[in-house]
C-alpha cells in the first residue's frame, strides 16, 4: 500500500484556493475567447494571426505582471489596470461578434474574482 508522501522540509507548497481555480479558469475563458475571436471574426490569412497572436500576447501579459510569480512586479493598481484592460478586450470581443450576454456574463465573473484576489493581495 502506498501512503500519502510526508512534507519535504524546505518546499513551500502555495495553499490553492477556490478563488485561484476561478481565476484559472477565468483566464482560459479569456484565451479561449480571444482566439475564438481572431479565427471567427477575421478573413483569412488575419485570422491565423490574430487567432493565435492576441491570445499568446495575453498569456505573456499574465505571465509578466499578474501570474502568482510574476517576472516584473507592479504596484497592485497597475497590475489591477492590466487586469482590467485584459477584461475589458474579451468583453469587447464577445460583443463584436454579437454576443453582447456572454461579454456581460465573462466581465462580471471575471472582474468579481478580480476584486476579491485584489482585496486578499492588500490584506
Amino acid at each position: 500500500m502506498s501512503e500519502a508522501p510526508d512534507a519535504v522540509p524546505g518546499v513551500n507548497r502555495p495553499n490553492l484556493t477556490p478563488l485561484d481555480i476561478i481565476r484559472a479558469i477565468v483566464l482560459i475563458a479569456a484565451l479561449a475567447s480571444l482566439a475564438l475571436w481572431g479565427f471567427a471574426m477575421w478573413e483569412f490569412p488575419w485570422n491565423l494571426v490574430l487567432g493565435i497572436g492576441v491570445p499568446v500576447i495575453v498569456l505573456l501579459m499574465w505571465a509578466l505582471f499578474l501570474s502568482p510569480r510574476p517576472v516584473l512586479r507592479l504596484h497592485p493598481f497597475i497590475r489591477a489596470a492590466v487586469e482590467l484592460l485584459i477584461y475589458a478586450g474579451v468583453t469587447l470581443a464577445w460583443w463584436s461578434m454579437g454576443q453582447a450576454w456572454a461579454g456581460i456574463a465573462f466581465a462580471a465573473v471575471a472582474v468579481a474574482a478580480g476584486l476579491f484576489a485584489g482585496r486578499r493581495n492588500l490584506q
